[in-house]
């Protein structure tokens, strides 16, 4: 009996551990559904949160613990794992993911983290040792430079505003984070320069071959000689009588005008009337030379104590000594032309009066004096000059203007082309003589017939009462009529 009771207790207990097993199944699930448990995260700091562009990130962590309705929370932490990372050298969201498993569920949270840039970007002014700006030139930019820590070198994207007394410099990053710095100019000088005028502002001149403005200075209120800036109007033609009107004036790169005037009055130089002489005059003159028959030329005037008159070129420079020889032995110098080129002289009413100007420059280097005594290439009759129409009108009118005696003649020797013959040349000076009281006889020096000519016509003339007399400003001119 003892031994079947044994036997029965021996397998009453596998069914009762399992019925124990069972019973605490069943309660830990009746425990679980009542209270129920899960997991709980706790994070650290926010879930969204934003780091600056490239500085460190700490995660700030988590943990994860159980809860529930009936035990509370648990004291023991969960393991997390954590999946995903932050570049803060690279803009832009990141998603940081913390992950744990309980009762057989995978639980999970997330962070995000925003990788911003808000530092603005840095400009850096660049200045020059004693630069001062001025009124004239405005403010001269210096230099400058920009840098942002996101996009780099941002020079090349500074604007530039230019204000009254400072100068505004602005730049935004790709963040939309905007710098701006401004240069003060307080250094500047804003008085407008001074024009101060050389001379006389209203001049009255006569009228002659040149006019040499007097000039300005211009100087701001630091001192600075703006005279490369000034700008020059209007011009004088000191041969044209009249009113002229020269302006001067500087003006700023703002576009401010400083000005100044000068009037300029053109008038006719004053002439003494023609006299005709009360005896028989003889006026000999002589073109284009000075030549290699000049020199024989002073010897028979000299010879025969007669004073003559040289219109003279410069078509030979080793001959102009013979200008000054012939000024010393009282003779007349008298411009003809430079060159003696028609289609140049003719051309322009400059291009006549640059020919004129060298002439007398080379009559003052040989006679210490310009003249006032001229005659046209051609006579003031020429009509080779008709390829610019009107061109002997208006330089008649400003010889007269200048105080020039322009000279013609009344008698042709004929040596400028109808005869080669001394004796011819000797009868057509004869024959044009009687037939004036005051004549004035055109030959050529640098024509050796026509000098061998000269001793004759003095021996006839003083031989028939004439004298010969070199031609002054008070002379007869002996005008022809003009025909362009």
């Amino acid at each position: 009996m003892t031994a079947e009771k044994e036997r029965r207790g021996t397998r009453r207990a596998p069914v009762i551990l399992l019925a124990v097993i069972v019973w605490l199944a069943l309660t830990a699930v009746v425990v679980l559904l009542v209270d129920g448990r899960t997991v709980r995260f706790y994070v650290y700091g926010e879930t969204e949160m934003d780091v600056e562009y490239g500085t460190a990130f700490i995660d700030p962590g988590v943990y994860a613990v159980t809860v529930g309705n009936l035990f509370g929370e648990s004291d023991e932490e969960l393991p997390v794992e954590t999946l995903g990372s932050v570049d803060t050298n690279s803009l832009g969201a990141y998603f940081l993911r913390y992950t744990t498993r309980y009762a057989f569920s995978e639980y999970s949270v997330e962070r995000r983290v925003n990788v911003i840039d808000t530092t603005p970007p840095v400009i850096e002014l660049k200045h020059i040792e004693g630069y001062a700006p001025t009124w004239m030139t405005g403010y001269a930019e210096e230099g400058y430079s920009a840098w942002d820590n996101v996009d780099g070198d941002l020079t090349g994207k500074v604007q530039r505003l230019k204000l009254y007394n400072r100068v505004q410099y602005t730049v935004s990053d790709s963040s939309g984070n905007v710098t701006m710095v401004e240069r003060p100019l307080t250094h500047m000088s804003y008085e407008p320069p001074e024009i101060t005028l050389l001379g006389e502002a209203d001049t009255v001149m006569q009228a002659g071959l040149w006019y040499t403005d007097p000039g300005v200075t211009v100087h701001d209120g630091l001192g600075n000689d703006l005279s490369a800036y000034l700008v020059t109007e209007g011009q004088v033609i000191p041969w044209v009588t009249g009113s002229y009107q020269i302006s001067y004036s500087v003006t700023s790169e703002l576009g401010e005008t400083v000005s100044a005037e000068r009037h300029v009055e053109v008038v006719p130089v004053s002439m003494p009337a023609a006299v005709t002489p009360t005896e028989k005059t003889i006026y000999l003159t002589f073109d284009d030379g000075p030549g290699p028959y000049t020199g024989r030329l002073l010897d028979v005037l000299d010879k025969y104590k007669v004073k003559a008159t040289f219109f003279v070129t410069a078509q030979d420079s080793r001959y102009y000594d013979l200008i000054g020889r012939a000024f010393r032995a009282g003779h007349s110098i008298g411009v003809h032309s430079s060159s003696h080129n028609y289609n140049t002289i003719y051309s322009s009413e400059y291009a006549f009066f640059e020919d004129f100007f060298n002439m007398e420059e080379v009559i003052k280097a040989q006679t210490g004096e310009y003249t006032r005594l001229f005659r046209f290439p051609g006579g003031s009759s020429n009509t080779v000059s008709r390829f610019n129409p009107g061109i002997m009108t208006r330089l008649t009118q400003a010889m007269n203007n200048m105080g020039y005696q322009y000279y013609d003649w009344n008698v042709s020797s004929g040596d400028a082309g109808e005869t080669t013959r001394t004796d011819q040349i000797i009868k057509n000076i004869k024959d044009g003589c009687a037939q004036h009281k005051a004549s004035v006889v055109l030959q050529h020096d640098i024509k050796d017939f026509s000098v061998a000519a000269v001793e004759s016509v003095i021996q006839w003339g003083q031989s028939n009462g004439y004298s010969f007399k070199a031609l002054q400003l008070d002379s007869p001119s002996a005008h022809h009529g003009v025909n362009n």
